[in-house]
């Protein structure tokens, strides 16, 4: 089962790989009807498991519980997990990494964040010395096998941006992250600063990025895309919108053979194709 190595494969083709942020189990059971490819976003597991904003609540024991029951339900589909930053600790760091890989995940995004963390696109971020992001990062680069892993900065100040990208595009990272980049401009001085190797581009609605489609990402050298909360959000409107409409109605739901809603049995059509014992294949999807 070499989920790395077909991430790594997926992401060296010729168009931007987008991966879809996920937060629950239902959320993951309608993005694997339109994408093969998950981004276990912070932000929304934060939200969903705890009702928490995204500056360093999660506990890694629950994230990893969290991506072994996503692996069991989508045997085929990429995994990439956001680790924050490795839960403070080199060691800890290290050990979850290992726990993901042999859990199934098919990579890990690792930040140069300080404790109190802050999602990328968030102010008031804090960095640690790039040496010290160094060697939590080598250490993690040294404890996985097959895992990729994707280096990410969250500095802010310009000059600091390009020497970290260059920094990070050094090591043995499979991919750079500069979170929160906030122009097509600063896209291309990446790139530029990174060399040859692969760059992600974090999407988040409402965030500091500028809204990009994956035509004009290709066309900008990224090759993976991460969208964290479209579906966070999604949901967030339309449960909103449902209740707001039972309010007006006195309580009477609507009549889903009228309006094709979701209903019980559809829902549960949806659920049923995560049963892992009817999974003849545990590979994973490959381009």
């Amino acid at each position: 089962m070499h989920y790395g190595r077909a991430l790594r494969e997926e992401v060296a083709s010729d168009r931007t790989t987008p991966l879809i942020g996920i937060y629950d189990m239902y959320s993951a059971s309608i993005a694997a009807r339109h994408y093969n490819g998950f981004f276990v976003s912070g932000f929304g597991f934060a939200a969903s498991y705890y009702g928490l904003p995204d500056i360093g609540f999660i506990a890694w024991p629950d994230m990893l519980a969290f991506v072994e029951r996503l692996r069991l339900a989508f045997p085929a589909h990429h995994l990439l997990v956001d680790i924050d930053d490795g839960y403070v600790d080199p060691e800890v760091a290290c050990h979850v990494v290992q726990r993901l890989e042999h859990t199934g995940a098919s990579g890990v995004i690792l930040e140069d964040q300080k404790r109190p963390r802050r999602c990328g696109h968030a102010d008031g971020k804090l960095i640690l010395p790039l040496e010290e992001y160094l060697e939590k990062l080598n250490l993690v680069l040294s404890s996985r096998k097959d895992l990729l892993v994707v280096a990410r900065t969250d500095a802010t100040e310009e000059p600091e941006i390009l020497r970290r990208a260059a920094a990070l595009a050094e090591t043995d990272a499979d991919i750079v992250l500069v979170d929160g980049v906030r122009s097509v401009e600063w896209i291309h001085r990446i790139r530029s600063a990174i060399g040859d190797k692969p760059l992600l581009f974090n999407q988040i609605a409402g965030g500091k990025s500028p809204r990009l489609s994956l035509s004009e990402l290709t066309d900008l050298g990224v090759d993976v895309a991460i969208y964290s909360t479209p579906c966070l959000f999604a949901a967030h409107s339309a449960i909103d919108g449902a209740l707001a409409d039972l309010k007006l109605s006195d309580g009477r739901l609507p009549d889903t053979r009228r309006t094709g809603a979701v209903d019980v049995q559809s829902s549960t059509r949806l659920l049923e194709k995560n049963i892992s014992r009817h999974h003849h294949t545990r590979q994973p999807l490959t381009v």
